[in-house]
Parts: C-alpha cells; sequence; structure tokens
C-alpha cells in the first residue's frame, strides 16, 4: 500500500468499519456449494475416460486414500482453529512451517490457473471455431484475457465471489453433468456400441507399466481443495458444526461429478481420439450431432466455461487472501504485498499473481504441443500442494497429542489412522508425479523430471525460503488491516 494509504489508514478505518458492518453471511449450503465448485469439475474427466469402465477404481481408490482423510481432518482442524492451513500448522508444528503450508496453497494456483483457463479456452473454441482448440497461441490470448477479467471481478469482494462461485457449480457443472450423463443412457438404451468396453474385465485397469500410474496423480489434484474455504469459516453461524456438514454433503457429489460424466465420455468419443483440454466438448459434440441437436453444443460450452470460470473464482478468493491476512500479522511479505483495496481485496498480490500465471501462459504459445504443457503444468500443481497436505496430515495428529482438550466442534474419528492414510497416499502421489505419463508423449524422461523438479522447487520452496530469510520486523503490519477482510 502506498505510504499515504498507510498513513490514513488508522483514521480511515473506523468511518468505513461503521459504513461496512460485519455480517455473517455463508450458510453451510453456500459453503458446501463453493468447496464442490472449487474442488469438482468435469473438466478433468477426459483424463480418466480413456479407461473406460475402470475410471470408477481409478477415482474411488484416491477419494477413499485421499478425500476422506482430507475432507474429515479438515473438517476437524476448521472446527477447532480459525485461519485456515497457516494456523492449524502453526499450532501443530510452528510458524515456518505454517507459513509454508499457506505459501504452498497459494503457489500452486500459479500453475494450476493456466492449466484450468486452458481447458475454459479449448471449450470456447468448440463453441465458435473447433479448429483453435489445438492452438498454442489463441489458447496462451485466452488464458491471459479471461484471467485478468476473472481478476477484475474478484476484487470486488467474497460477498459477490461467494455467490458466483455456488451458482456457477449448479448451472456448469451439475446441468452440464446430469445432461452428458442423461445423453449416455439414451445413447446406449438405443442400442449403440460404447466406444469403450462395459463388461466385468475391464473394471479394473490393465496398466502397461509405472508410467500409467502416473494418471493416478491428476485424480489427486481433481479432490484437492476441500479445505481451501476455511479461510471464510468466521461467516459463517455456527462453523463447529456448519463447515464439517458441508465437507460431508460435499465428498459425494464430488465423486459423483467425476465419475459418472467420465463414464458417460467414454461411451461416446474413443480413446485414441479424446485429448485432455477438449476431451468434454468432444462428447457434447458427439452427442448432439447423433441426436441432430448440434446448436446445443455452443450453449453447454458457455456452461462449462461458467462453472470453470467459478472454481476459479473461488481459488482467486482463499488462497491468496490467506497468505496476505498471515503475511501481514507475521510480517512475513513486505508493505507492498500487503495492500488492499476498498474491498479488502489484496490487489498487488492479484496483480503479482497475474503477471506470472500471463508469462506461463506463452508456453502454450512457445511449446507445439498443448496436451503436454497442461499435463506438465497438472502434475506440477499437484507436487506443490501435495506439500501442504503432508504438513497438514503431520499438523492434525499432533495437535491430537499436544492439544487434546482444545474445543473442537468436530473430532474425525480415528485421526490418527486417517491422518496417516493421507500422509502415505500423499507420498505416493508425489513419488509418482516424478514419473512420465503417455499424456507427456516421447519426450526425454530426464527432461520431464527436471521440469517438474525444477517448478516444485523454484514455486513450492525457494521462494518461500528466501521470504523467510530476508524477512524484516518492520514487515509486521505495516500496513493497516482493512475492516473489509474481518469476515
Amino acid at each position: 500500500m502506498a505510504s499515504t494509504e498507510a498513513a490514513a489508514g488508522s483514521a480511515a478505518t473506523p468511518a468505513k468499519a461503521k459504513a461496512v458492518p460485519s455480517v455473517r453471511t455463508i450458510t453451510w449450503l453456500t459453503m458446501c456449494f463453493m468447496t464442490v465448485s472449487a474442488v469438482a469439475s468435469i473438466r478433468n474427466t477426459p483424463s480418466m475416460a480413456v479407461y473406460g469402465l475402470a475410471c470408477i477404481f481409478l477415482y474411488a481408490l484416491p477419494a477413499l486414500v485421499f478425500l476422506l482423510p482430507t475432507s474429515l481432518v479438515a473438517a476437524e482442524l476448521a472446527s477447532g482453529w480459525d485461519g485456515g492451513v497457516y494456523n492449524w500448522v502453526s499450532q501443530g508444528i510452528s510458524p515456518q512451517a505454517g507459513f509454508l503450508a499457506i505459501w504452498t496453497q497459494f503457489a500452486m494456483t500459479l500453475t494450476y490457473y493456466p492449466s484450468l483457463l486452458a481447458y475454459v479456452a479449448s471449450t470456447l473454441a468448440y463453441v465458435f471455431m473447433p479448429s483453435l482448440a489445438s492452438n498454442g497461441y489463441y489458447t496462451a490470448a485466452a488464458i491471459i484475457i479471461i484471467y485478468w477479467l476473472s481478476t477484475l471481478v474478484s476484487m470486488r469482494g467474497v460477498g459477490l465471489v461467494a455467490k458466483l462461485s455456488s451458482s456457477s457449480m449448479l448451472l456448469g457443472t451439475a446441468i452440464p453433468g446430469s445432461a452428458l450423463i442423461i445423453l449416455g443412457i439414451i445413447f446406449l438404451v438405443q442400442g449403440n456400441h460404447s466406444a469403450a468396453p462395459m463388461n466385468v474385465g475391464h473394471l479394473l485397469p490393465q496398466f502397461a507399466g509405472l508410467a500409467s500410474l502416473v494418471l493416478i496423480v491428476n485424480n489427486f489434484l481433481s479432490y484437492a481443495g476441500m479445505e481451501v474455504n476455511a479461510v471464510h469459516v468466521k461467516s459463517m453461524k455456527n462453523p463447529g458444526k456448519e463447515f464439517p456438514k458441508a465437507m460431508f454433503i460435499a465428498m459425494p457429489i464430488v465423486v459423483a461429478i467425476f465419475v459418472l460424466p467420465a463414464l458417460a465420455i467414454s461411451w461416446v468419443v474413443p480413446a485414441s481420439e479424446l485429448t485432455l483440454t477438449g476431451g468434454v466438448m468432444q462428447a457434447f459434440t458427439a452427442f448432439f450431432n447423433h441426436f441432430h441437436v448440434p446448436w446445443l453444443t455452443p450453449l453447454l460450452g458457455i456452461m462449462l466455461v461458467t462453472a470453470s470460470l467459478g472454481g476459479m473464482m473461488a481459488w482467486l478468493a482463499g488462497p491468496s487472501k490467506g497468505l496476505l491476512l498471515i503475511g501481514r500479522k507475521e510480517g512475513y511479505l513486505p508493505p507492498f504485498f500487503q495492500k488492499v483495496n476498498a474491498a479488502g481485496i489484496q490487489v498487488n498480490i492479484l496483480f503479482v499473481q497475474g503477471a506470472i500465471v500471463s508469462v506461463i501462459a506463452l508456453m502454450f504459445a512457445l511449446i507445439p504441443n498443448v496436451s503436454s504443457v497442461y499435463w506438465i503444468f497438472s502434475v506440477i500443481t499437484t507436487q506443490v500442494y501435495l506439500i501442504m497436505y503432508f504438513l497438514m496430515f503431520i499438523a492434525v495428529m499432533r495437535l491430537r497429542r499436544t492439544q487434546p482438550d482444545h474445543p473442537r466442534g468436530y473430532r474425525a474419528p480415528m485421526v490418527f489412522v486417517l491422518a496417516s492414510v493421507g500422509f502415505v497416499s500423499s507420498a505416493a502421489a508425489f513419488l509418482i508425479g516424478f514419473v512420465p505419463s503417455s499424456q507427456f508423449g516421447s519426450g526425454s524422461t530426464l527432461r520431464y523430471v527436471l521440469m517438474i523438479g525444477g517448478g516444485l522447487v523454484v514455486i513450492g520452496l525457494l521462494i518461500p525460503f528466501l521470504f523467510l530469510k530476508f524477512r524484516k520486523p518492520s514487515w509486521k503490519n505495516a500496513v493497516p488491516a482493512s475492516e473489509a477482510e474481518q469476515d
């Protein structure tokens, strides 16, 4: 924040506080929809649709060993400690580990946004000009333009973001997902043959080697984010009960959104023809052409874009806000990154983040194979984010030992078993992430490992280390807090 704003902060804040009263507006149902919007999307389903009936197993396994532990652990932590992952890990391990946790939760978005918006760009291409779906220059331009427009919207405050996220989940995920399933069932009932075998012998995937396991990593990313909206628990009337309730309702919805549309896609699009960024629209195009209603394709494309942008809004509002609050309170961030606007939104963090996302987006124009770039960024995103989950699982076990009597609105059953399973599965996904999959193409294995490892080290470890090493006492509360953040 500029010096004039800092100087005026103490005088301006009380007046604003009267004009903008603190109102708790997020219900458990809204929190549920925000969580589903942040986590579930049918955009990732093509990567599993190539396995046909086996996609059930490939989604169910990560759900049992990752989604379930993550959701129940997050529910207990959020019901006992506000402040999100930073406070959970700080209380359970150390403040430095807490900063690493909130940083990795934020930093994974640097690679998450380009991969998400690459899907959006491909979907829009099917609406206006399908030939652009694999064009790297178009993809890069679309990512940059859409990201900055979304950032401008998010700067208007968390209330607007909550409404957009919850409504977009219904309009852009529930309706298109249901449409895929219904169209698929009608397609099969009419006697049409499924593009993928649907017999019992194909319930389990036939792995061709370790490289085939890498696709499961993408499913860990699909289920990541159940805890992301915990930073907003103060906006709930009774977070100790309402947040766990939101988690329990969200879990089966998330699994259903992934599994059922993936099956429907496998029925109509052969695995050899599926693309990671355009697979969903390939399925809709095939279904609508079959039923002689091709004019519906653009409409569904717009709905899918709505869902993705709603999920992106939830991510824009959560991790970066948590980083701001902790960076200011504990002095981890320089004053420049502590600047907020009148709505309490972390404008400079979002601007710098946008600049980085824009640079990354240019890689889609420079590297010929869009699907390979999409896959690389998806894996880097997972690797960075898994660091936070390692810390979260350790923190919940230590808190059960060090603060057993601390008030909790919810206590996860067999928390040590849950956390151990979550930690081990996260470690397995982390290691597998360094093995190239067929989605990477025929590139060098060493080059792949260097790209994934380099992205992980720089984004997930080096940058937070530099912040901790060069922090100064003057950074602590260098910019007065805005009442707009006290939600």
